[in-house]
């Protein structure tokens, strides 16, 4: 599972924003001691003068991340990183096809457009092109990464169509009987009708979820179709993730699928990526590495989801290693049902230092399973290797970029996290990045409601955040298990299981973060920190995540459900006592919590209903709590937050050009490996469209 960035940052104005993991900054660290015998954990060096951020448009910033480190790694470990990062880019076709069966033709045409077109580059309407061309490129396709919600140029078509044939058409990715004007045709309703395929993920309740929406897992079949497809396959006990790796298609009354794998469906973009995963392996850094390593090209170069878990059983066992990556069809929180897994890699290498904190959270994980608000027989017994660390993000490709995740606790596979254990990881230079970002925006002074909670927040809010997010992934995601019998989420909570899962892991982190534990065990200064937490939680929850949505729209991403699901349900259930109130303060609107500690007791009633929904598969019980808390939106509320954010004249999302690996050549040798920091998006995209552009246009 990966976490995403809440909204509202992390308020990481925190007075000592350069040094976002420690508990006081203070110069006497001693990096060298447990958590137990100091106060605050040093973090790498970031150089100060480097800009963080890089173009902005629509309502996208793009910025900019360091690798502290990288430079001072030994040859093999830079070769094997460079090697998985050319793995990374190889993929990175699979994104736009998987989202959308038109994606690698409309990115191929504007790529074209915008690299060769021959009239004005001065004029409004090629800027609102350009602006296009940039959105389509940050969300992998022309659908919001966020929203889901589909998005036309703002020029229009007649502007359009000029552009196109006004660049070379030769590099327009048209049928090769088919005239450029035939093209265009064709091409008009994918790029300007609304109601062509409007939504990638229609999540909404009492409608066929799989035609509904536009993404590509699905073709001629409807969703009870999918589901009596895959009815089939037993998901109890050990029994693989099926239908992770395919696309499920209906040809000549024949429901069959095509698996992603080298001589099937991405077949091109795959054997890419096994041609230098093969060159990791011979880098790899000891033998459970290699192991590892050699069992995900197995299962590319097969298609077998049970290699898959053995491959997932070996990442997970293989700890020593500093470079890292996640590469595959990982993350379900595309599919509307649930299944299938979009790709993504992350190619990393460990941060030391960081690591400490999480690392002393995540050895606590039995003494929070046992003391959670959880059922009896809903807790584990014997909470298996949680290995938790913090890791510098080195690049990141697929579902992954441009916007990223802050978190990931991995594999998925229930099982293999009871019998095995799971990795955890927080993104601790993406977050860096993040928090540069925010201390420059206004967010905290607009929507905080006094000075208390404002200076509470800009003291501890990155701590909390971090904190936050080292719960929700090692602890959270970790946590729990599913009655005897049941099979997993995918067939009993089907469109709400994403959302019912983020909001779980959120749930644990916030009951946590206001425990005396975290004090005992070094990583917390004081209860305060679990205070600004739980301000910076119900005023995104409730109000400032909804500068993401439009006038009239309703939530419908799973990240931003789970939040508003977790604050709205608490404020309803705490009514009685006032637990949690909106409050007017000189015409404007704020959030404000009156008890703390009534709040946690809270959080950990509905931690256990959540729990018990995902242990026992209740369905509609899962229903009723996200349509009633996590959905509707209050239209003037809305209204109001929109306007106070647009006073700010800052943007809501935040992705990353990638950080770019050049090997320095003695003949056919590496000697070297050289870390760059491209400072153009548009040219990024550029060149990964020259340089990895491997799938056809159909697939």
């Amino acid at each position: 599972m990966n976490l995403q960035l809440k909204n509202v940052g992390f308020f990481a104005v925190a007075a000592c924003v350069a040094s976002i993991f420690i508990l006081s900054c203070n110069n006497s660290a001693n990096e060298n001691k447990s958590l137990n015998d100091t106060t605050f954990v040093k973090v790498p060096v970031y150089d100060s003068a480097f800009n963080v951020e890089a173009e902005s448009f629509a309502d996208l910033q793009i910025l900019r991340y360091q690798v502290p480190g990288f430079a001072e790694l030994p040859l093999q470990q830079k070769q094997l990183a460079y090697y998985l990062y050319e793995a990374a880019l190889c993929g990175r076709d699979i994104i736009y096809d998987q989202k959308s069966k038109y994606g690698i033709m409309l990115r191929k045409t504007l790529e074209a457009v915008y690299s060769t077109f021959k009239g004005d580059k001065k004029t409004e309407d090629w800027k609102k092109l350009e602006e296009y061309c940039g959105r389509v490129w940050f969300s992998n396709g022309n659908y919001h990464h966020y929203s889901n919600e589909k998005f036309i140029p703002a020029c229009n078509y007649g502007y359009f169509r000029e552009a196109v044939l006004n660049s070379d058409t030769s590099l327009i990715p048209k049928d090769p009987t088919e005239t450029v004007e035939a093209f265009l045709i064709r091409i008009k309703p994918i790029v300007y009708d609304l109601n062509f395929k409007p939504k990638l993920v229609n999540l909404k309740p009492n409608i066929d979820n799989v035609a509904a929406s536009a993404v590509n897992f699905y073709e001629g079949v409807t969703q009870k179709e999918v589901e009596d497809f895959y009815s089939r396959f037993d998901t109890k006990g050990n029994a693989p993730a099926w239908g992770l790796n395919s696309k499920l298609i209906k040809e000549n009354g024949q429901v069959y699928e095509k698996v992603w794998k080298i001589g099937g469906m991405y077949s091109a973009a795959i054997s890419k990526i096994v041609g230098w995963l093969e060159k990791a392996a011979t880098v790899a850094e000891n033998d459970q590495q290699k192991k590892t390593i050699n069992l995900l090209i197995q299962y590319y170069k097969t298609g077998d989801l049970k290699t898959f878990d053995d491959f997932n059983i070996a990442w997970v066992l293989n700890t020593a290693s500093r470079i890292d990556v996640v590469n595959g069809f990982t993350e379900v929180y595309l599919d509307p049902i649930g299944k299938k897994g979009s790709f993504e890699s992350v190619v990393s290498m460990k941060d030391e230092l960081a690591t400490m904190r999480i690392k002393a959270i995540a050895n606590q994980a039995q003494w929070f399973e046992d003391n959670s608000p959880l059922m009896p027989e809903h807790k584990k017994k014997n909470v298996k290797g949680i290995t938790a660390k913090a890791i510098t993000v080195i690049a990141e490709s697929g579902d992954a970029a441009p916007s990223t995740p802050i978190g990931i606790n991995l594999p998925n596979s229930e099982w293999i996290r009871k019998e095995v254990g799971s990795k955890s990881v927080s993104l601790s230079n993406i977050i860096y990045s993040y928090n540069v970002a925010t201390a420059k925006g206004g967010l905290l002074d607009e929507f905080g409601l006094n000075d208390t909670v404002k200076n509470r927040l800009k003291q501890y809010g990155a701590l909390a955040s971090d904190l936050h997010v080292d719960m929700h992934e090692c602890i959270g995601h970790a946590s729990g298990q599913l009655n005897p019998g049941v099979e997993t989420t995918d067939k009993t909570l089907k469109n709400y299981a994403s959302c019912l899962e983020e909001a779980r892991a959120d749930l644990v982190g916030l009951y946590y973060i206001m425990d005396q534990k975290l004090i005992d065990i070094g990583v917390m200064p004081s209860l305060e920190v679990g205070k600004a937490e739980y301000d910076s939680y119900i005023m995104n929850g409730l109000m400032t995540q909804l500068t993401r949505l439009k006038p009239g729209e309703q939530l419908e991403e799973a990240h931003m459900r789970n939040r508003q699901l977790n604050a709205m349900w608490a404020y309803e259930m705490g009514k009685a006592d006032n637990v949690i109130e909106f409050v007017k303060k000189d015409g404007k609107t704020y959030t404000r919590i009156n008890d703390y500690n009534k709040l946690r007791t809270l959080f950990g009633q509905l931690l256990k209903e959540i729990q018990r929904i995902k242990s026992e598969g209740d369905y509609n019980a899962g229903k009723n709590l996200v349509e009633t808390y996590g959905v509707k939106v209050n239209a003037a509320l809305h209204n109001e937050v929109l306007k106070r954010y647009a006073a700010l004249n800052t943007k809501p999302y935040r992705g990353f050009i990638q950080p770019k690996l050049v090997p320095v050549m003695n003949g056919d040798k590496i000697i070297d490996v050289k870390i760059e920091y491209p400072q153009s998006f548009y040219q990024q995209m550029i060149e990964y469209g020259k340089n990895y552009s491997y799938l056809p246009i159909k697939n």
